[in-house]
Protein backbone atom coordinates (compact mmCIF):
# COMPACT_ATOMS: atom_id res chain seq x y z
CA UNK A 1 0.00 0.00 0.00
CA UNK A 2 3.11 2.14 -0.47
CA UNK A 3 1.74 3.71 -3.31
CA UNK A 4 -1.60 4.21 -2.42
CA UNK A 5 -3.13 6.70 0.24
CA UNK A 6 -6.03 6.50 2.54
CA UNK A 7 -8.64 9.27 3.87
CA UNK A 8 -10.51 9.65 7.13
CA UNK A 9 -13.62 12.40 7.03
CA UNK A 10 -14.56 13.27 10.57
CA UNK A 11 -10.29 13.44 11.78
CA UNK A 12 -11.51 15.95 14.21
CA UNK A 13 -13.58 13.50 15.82
CA UNK A 14 -12.77 10.95 18.64
CA UNK A 15 -12.53 7.76 16.46
CA UNK A 16 -11.63 9.51 13.00
CA UNK A 17 -8.86 11.65 15.06
CA UNK A 18 -7.39 8.11 16.33
CA UNK A 19 -7.75 6.49 12.97
CA UNK A 20 -5.57 9.10 11.10
CA UNK A 21 -3.04 8.75 13.61
CA UNK A 22 -3.07 4.81 14.04
CA UNK A 23 -2.51 5.03 9.82
CA UNK A 24 0.29 7.81 9.91
CA UNK A 25 2.16 5.77 12.74
CA UNK A 26 1.92 2.08 10.73
CA UNK A 27 3.41 4.15 8.21
CA UNK A 28 2.54 1.61 5.35
CA UNK A 29 0.54 4.23 3.20
CA UNK A 30 2.10 7.12 0.99
CA UNK A 31 -0.47 9.52 2.05
CA UNK A 32 -3.07 9.99 5.26
CA UNK A 33 -5.85 12.67 4.52
CA UNK A 34 -7.99 13.88 6.91
CA UNK A 35 -10.88 15.70 6.82
CA UNK A 36 -13.27 17.93 9.07
CA UNK A 37 -15.42 20.48 9.07
CA UNK A 38 -13.31 21.97 12.33
CA UNK A 39 -10.43 22.18 10.00
CA UNK A 40 -9.52 24.71 7.68
CA UNK A 41 -8.12 25.09 4.76
CA UNK A 42 -7.40 22.30 2.42
CA UNK A 43 -8.30 19.94 5.17
CA UNK A 44 -11.78 21.36 5.65
CA UNK A 45 -14.71 19.30 4.58
CA UNK A 46 -18.39 19.82 5.84
CA UNK A 47 -21.10 17.04 5.19
CA UNK A 48 -23.38 19.35 4.75
CA UNK A 49 -21.66 20.74 2.01
CA UNK A 50 -21.40 19.49 -1.23
CA UNK A 51 -19.26 22.12 -2.41
CA UNK A 52 -16.51 21.47 0.45
CA UNK A 53 -17.03 17.22 -0.57
CA UNK A 54 -16.04 17.61 -4.14
CA UNK A 55 -13.10 19.83 -3.38
CA UNK A 56 -11.82 17.46 -0.63
CA UNK A 57 -12.02 14.53 -3.42
CA UNK A 58 -10.39 17.15 -6.03
CA UNK A 59 -7.23 17.40 -3.93
CA UNK A 60 -7.46 13.99 -3.15
CA UNK A 61 -7.94 12.82 -6.67
CA UNK A 62 -4.01 14.30 -7.13
CA UNK A 63 -2.90 11.32 -6.21
CA UNK A 64 -2.44 8.40 -4.96
CA UNK A 65 -5.08 6.67 -5.52
CA UNK A 66 -7.14 6.04 -2.23
CA UNK A 67 -7.23 2.32 -1.34
CA UNK A 68 -9.34 3.16 1.71
CA UNK A 69 -11.85 5.65 2.82
CA UNK A 70 -12.89 5.87 5.72
CA UNK A 71 -16.27 8.20 7.28
CA UNK A 72 -15.78 8.45 10.61
CA UNK A 73 -18.40 11.03 11.27
CA UNK A 74 -22.07 10.93 13.07
CA UNK A 75 -24.69 12.96 14.80
CA UNK A 76 -26.95 11.63 18.01
CA UNK A 77 -27.35 14.43 19.78
CA UNK A 78 -26.33 18.06 20.23
CA UNK A 79 -27.14 20.87 22.22
CA UNK A 80 -31.03 20.69 23.28
CA UNK A 81 -31.18 17.90 21.41
CA UNK A 82 -31.51 14.38 22.19
CA UNK A 83 -32.19 11.18 21.15
CA UNK A 84 -36.35 11.10 20.82
CA UNK A 85 -37.48 8.31 23.38
CA UNK A 86 -41.11 8.83 21.88
CA UNK A 87 -42.94 9.36 18.50
CA UNK A 88 -43.90 12.85 20.67
CA UNK A 89 -40.33 14.05 20.64
CA UNK A 90 -40.31 13.83 16.70
CA UNK A 91 -39.71 17.18 15.18
CA UNK A 92 -39.04 17.56 11.48
CA UNK A 93 -35.99 20.07 11.18
CA UNK A 94 -34.10 17.64 13.86
CA UNK A 95 -34.58 14.67 12.12
CA UNK A 96 -33.32 16.28 8.33
CA UNK A 97 -29.93 17.62 10.23
CA UNK A 98 -29.38 13.96 11.67
CA UNK A 99 -30.23 12.62 8.07
CA UNK A 100 -28.14 15.19 6.15
CA UNK A 101 -25.11 14.35 8.47
CA UNK A 102 -25.63 10.43 9.08
CA UNK A 103 -27.04 9.23 5.62
CA UNK A 104 -26.80 11.95 2.99
CA UNK A 105 -23.41 13.15 3.89
CA UNK A 106 -21.35 9.87 3.50
CA UNK A 107 -23.66 9.07 0.55
CA UNK A 108 -21.95 12.10 -1.20
CA UNK A 109 -18.74 11.63 0.14
CA UNK A 110 -18.98 7.96 -1.85
CA UNK A 111 -20.09 10.19 -5.07
CA UNK A 112 -17.39 12.00 -5.19
CA UNK A 113 -14.54 9.75 -3.82
CA UNK A 114 -15.69 6.49 -4.86
CA UNK A 115 -14.66 6.76 -8.29
CA UNK A 116 -10.87 7.84 -7.09
CA UNK A 117 -10.21 4.70 -5.90
CA UNK A 118 -8.59 2.03 -8.17
CA UNK A 119 -10.62 -0.16 -11.09
CA UNK A 120 -8.34 -2.87 -9.72
CA UNK A 121 -7.17 -4.37 -6.27
CA UNK A 122 -8.55 -4.62 -2.73
CA UNK A 123 -10.01 -1.46 -2.28
CA UNK A 124 -11.92 -0.79 1.02
CA UNK A 125 -14.56 2.43 1.66
CA UNK A 126 -16.08 2.28 5.24
CA UNK A 127 -18.43 4.44 7.30
CA UNK A 128 -19.29 4.09 10.65
CA UNK A 129 -22.54 2.42 11.41
CA UNK A 130 -24.14 1.64 14.79
CA UNK A 131 -26.08 -1.69 15.91
CA UNK A 132 -28.87 0.66 16.88
CA UNK A 133 -29.49 0.73 13.03
CA UNK A 134 -30.57 -2.85 12.33
CA UNK A 135 -33.79 -3.29 12.12
CA UNK A 136 -34.07 -6.56 12.92
CA UNK A 137 -31.96 -6.30 15.96
CA UNK A 138 -34.22 -3.47 17.38
CA UNK A 139 -36.38 -4.91 19.93
CA UNK A 140 -36.57 -1.33 22.22
CA UNK A 141 -37.60 1.62 19.85
CA UNK A 142 -36.74 4.70 20.84
CA UNK A 143 -34.34 6.98 18.95
CA UNK A 144 -35.87 7.23 16.04
CA UNK A 145 -33.52 9.85 13.99
CA UNK A 146 -30.62 8.07 14.85
CA UNK A 147 -31.98 4.58 14.72
CA UNK A 148 -33.55 5.35 10.78
CA UNK A 149 -30.71 7.33 9.71
CA UNK A 150 -28.07 4.96 10.82
CA UNK A 151 -30.83 1.99 8.29
CA UNK A 152 -30.68 4.81 5.76
CA UNK A 153 -26.79 4.41 5.74
CA UNK A 154 -26.94 0.79 5.96
CA UNK A 155 -29.14 0.88 2.80
CA UNK A 156 -27.01 3.18 1.48
CA UNK A 157 -23.72 0.80 1.70
CA UNK A 158 -25.36 -1.98 0.31
CA UNK A 159 -26.21 -0.09 -2.93
CA UNK A 160 -23.35 1.50 -3.07
CA UNK A 161 -21.41 -1.92 -3.00
CA UNK A 162 -23.61 -3.33 -6.46
CA UNK A 163 -22.31 -0.61 -8.44
CA UNK A 164 -18.92 -0.54 -6.91
CA UNK A 165 -18.50 -4.12 -7.44
CA UNK A 166 -19.10 -3.27 -10.95
CA UNK A 167 -16.16 -1.12 -11.52
CA UNK A 168 -13.73 -3.21 -9.17
CA UNK A 169 -14.64 -6.87 -8.51
CA UNK A 170 -12.64 -6.22 -5.94
CA UNK A 171 -13.68 -4.04 -4.24
CA UNK A 172 -14.92 -3.96 -0.21
CA UNK A 173 -17.83 -0.93 0.57
CA UNK A 174 -18.89 -1.99 4.32
CA UNK A 175 -20.68 -0.19 7.37
CA UNK A 176 -18.55 -0.53 10.54
CA UNK A 177 -20.17 -1.11 14.45
CA UNK A 178 -17.20 0.37 16.55
CA UNK A 179 -19.16 -0.07 19.80
CA UNK A 180 -19.03 1.78 22.38
CA UNK A 181 -15.82 4.50 22.25
CA UNK A 182 -15.47 7.22 24.72
CA UNK A 183 -15.87 10.37 22.94
CA UNK A 184 -18.48 13.31 22.80
CA UNK A 185 -21.48 11.25 20.80
CA UNK A 186 -21.67 8.52 23.70
CA UNK A 187 -20.98 10.46 26.74
CA UNK A 188 -24.16 11.14 27.90
CA UNK A 189 -25.03 7.64 27.50
CA UNK A 190 -22.24 5.68 28.93
CA UNK A 191 -24.09 4.99 32.31
CA UNK A 192 -25.61 1.39 31.17
CA UNK A 193 -22.49 0.01 29.52
CA UNK A 194 -21.04 -3.33 30.61
CA UNK A 195 -17.04 -3.56 31.84
CA UNK A 196 -14.75 -3.76 29.25
CA UNK A 197 -17.07 -2.83 26.36
CA UNK A 198 -16.16 1.12 26.91
CA UNK A 199 -13.60 1.72 24.29
CA UNK A 200 -10.59 4.37 24.02
CA UNK A 201 -10.61 6.11 20.85
CA UNK A 202 -6.98 4.65 20.04
CA UNK A 203 -8.40 0.79 20.98
CA UNK A 204 -11.55 1.31 18.96
CA UNK A 205 -9.04 2.86 16.04
CA UNK A 206 -6.53 -0.15 16.60
CA UNK A 207 -9.96 -2.67 16.47
CA UNK A 208 -11.63 -1.16 13.51
CA UNK A 209 -8.17 -1.40 11.82
CA UNK A 210 -7.92 -4.79 12.22
CA UNK A 211 -11.24 -5.75 10.85
CA UNK A 212 -10.49 -3.76 7.26
CA UNK A 213 -7.45 -5.72 7.29
CA UNK A 214 -9.25 -9.29 7.59
CA UNK A 215 -12.27 -7.82 5.28
CA UNK A 216 -12.52 -9.35 1.60
CA UNK A 217 -14.73 -8.89 -1.24
CA UNK A 218 -17.71 -11.16 -0.16
CA UNK A 219 -18.24 -9.01 2.88
CA UNK A 220 -18.88 -5.97 0.87
CA UNK A 221 -22.06 -4.25 1.03
CA UNK A 222 -22.84 -5.64 4.79
CA UNK A 223 -21.93 -4.42 8.12
CA UNK A 224 -19.01 -5.50 11.18
CA UNK A 225 -18.74 -5.08 14.75
CA UNK A 226 -15.36 -4.22 16.12
CA UNK A 227 -14.43 -7.91 16.76
CA UNK A 228 -15.30 -8.53 12.59
CA UNK A 229 -18.81 -10.39 13.39
CA UNK A 230 -21.24 -8.89 10.82
CA UNK A 231 -24.49 -7.32 12.06
CA UNK A 232 -27.90 -7.93 10.42
CA UNK A 233 -29.30 -5.34 8.73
Amino acid sequence: MADTSAVIIGASGGIGGALEAALIEEGVIAKVHGFARSRSGAQHLDLLDEASIAAAAELVGRGPAPALIVVASGLLHASGRKPEKAIGDLDPSWLAQVYAVNAIGPALVAKHFLPLMPKAGRTVFAALSARVGSISDNRLGGWYGYRASKAALNMMIHNLAIEERRRNSSSVVVALHPGTVDTQLSRPFQGNVQPGRLFTPDRAALQLLDVVEGLRPPDSGKMFDFEGKEVPF
